[in-house]
């Protein structure tokens, strides 16, 4: 039977980068190894991860992300109307800058022929009685965000796109052409990975929306209304989920915030059927929101962190799942880690044994609670 996301035990989707592919992706980088000799090493390290994924009995499999540079501007690099740029500056996370990658308009955008598809295939040739291939991409907001990412990137989407409303419509368009590709390639597990309602509930990223005019409340209104654009149609047997995310590079963060303000726009009124959240520290806030979340749908509890090694204690993470369970009731909870593990190829600071034993701790919880 296949599984169907979310699961009790889940991961967001991203793995550390083994040393044998970032040393291939350097080589190919340098000009030192062809396109075909990096494909065959991704593969190989993918199939690696599968089977690494399957042993640790997870039902959904990911790729680990392993033929991005990004978690967010490898599928936007894919779209038509779109082109890869380089920065004078990257993304300045608390205590850190990214690299510098960006994605720009060259004309209007479509999604036809996205090479995520034969990377879903790949994973889906893998699968096995019991174990579900899932696709991660990033949210259509996500999208919006980096359009409008600096003043000159704002100049060049309104030189294609004068009509905010249009280029709105087109992103949508174009999310559902790749999603209605990815569901003939046989994908029912999709999670559109999602920073803009992290940002959205950080003070200092409030402040500078104030500052162009608008409000937080309307740039909700916003990337809420092109979300649920792409959602438009959508099969109905394909499980669609988001994971909110607060930054996550080189175990850095860019956001800090509780889920009040986005509670009542996101989690009430998203056409996604379950939420991925971030609650492994205070940045988070309290479970309180969880009290918007629309009947029905699924809440997991990201209560592990991926930035640190230190494994948590068993009995606090366990006593925070019922805590949440006042708010939402228990059968529509689940347990993962907070965010991926490798968000961009650089990866988290931790080990990649250090990995697999944060999800064995999940794992663990997550029969001791639902038996799962």
């Amino acid at each position: 039977m296949a599984a169907i996301a979310p699961t009790r035990f889940d991961v967001v989707g991203s793995f550390l980068r083994p040393e044998a592919l970032k040393e291939a992706r350097a080589a190919h980088a340098a000009g030192k190894l062809d396109d075909a000799g990096l494909i065959a090493v991704e593969d190989a390290c993918i199939a690696e991860l599968v089977a690494k994924q399957k042993a640790t009995g997870l039902p959904l499999l990911t790729d680990g992300e392993f033929r991005r540079s990004y978690w967010h501007l490898d599928f936007m690099w894919g779209l038509g109307g779109i082109e890869h740029v380089e920065l004078d500056h990257g993304y300045f996370f608390v205590g850190e800058e990214t690299t510098h990658g960006s994605a720009v308009l060259t004309g209007k955008i479509s999604g036809e022929n996205h090479p995520f598809v034969e990377h879903f295939k790949f994973v889906q040739a893998l699968e096995e009685p019991g174990y579900t291939a899932k696709q991660t991409i990033p949210a259509p907001a996500q999208l919006v965000l980096e359009l409008y990412r600096d003043e000159a990137a704002a100049e060049r989407t309104h030189s294609f796109y004068p009509n905010e409303d249009e280029l709105l419509e087109d992103i949508g368009a174009v999310y559902r052409t790749v999603i209605a590709e990815l569901y003939a390639a046989g994908c029912r597990n999709l999670q559109l990975d999602d920073c803009t309602w992290g940002a959205l509930v950080d003070k200092g990223f409030q402040a500078g929306i104030r500052a162009t005019g608008s409000t937080p409340e309307a740039e909700a209104e916003k990337y809420l209304r092109v979300n649920n654009l792409a959602l438009e149609g959508r099969p109905a047997d394909m499980a669609i989920t988001t994971h909110v995310c607060r930054g996550n590079y080189h175990s850095a963060y860019a956001s800090s915030g509780p889920y009040d303000l986005v509670a009542p726009i996101l989690f009430a009124r998203e056409n996604v059927d379950a939420f991925y959240l971030e609650f492994d520290d205070e940045r988070s806030g309290g479970f309180e929101p969880l009290a918007h979340v629309a009947p029905g749908k699924k809440v997991v509890l990201g209560l592990v962190t991926t930035k640190r090694p230190k494994l948590e204690d068993r009995d606090a993470v366990i006593a925070r799942i019922h805590e949440a369970a006042r708010f939402i009731p228990l059968e529509d909870l689940c347990l993962s880690p907070q965010c991926g593990f490798a968000s961009c190829e650089i990866g988290n600071k931790l080990t990649e044994d250090e990995q697999w034993a944060k999800i064995a701790l999940v794992r663990s919880i997550a029969e001791e609670v639902w038996g799962a």
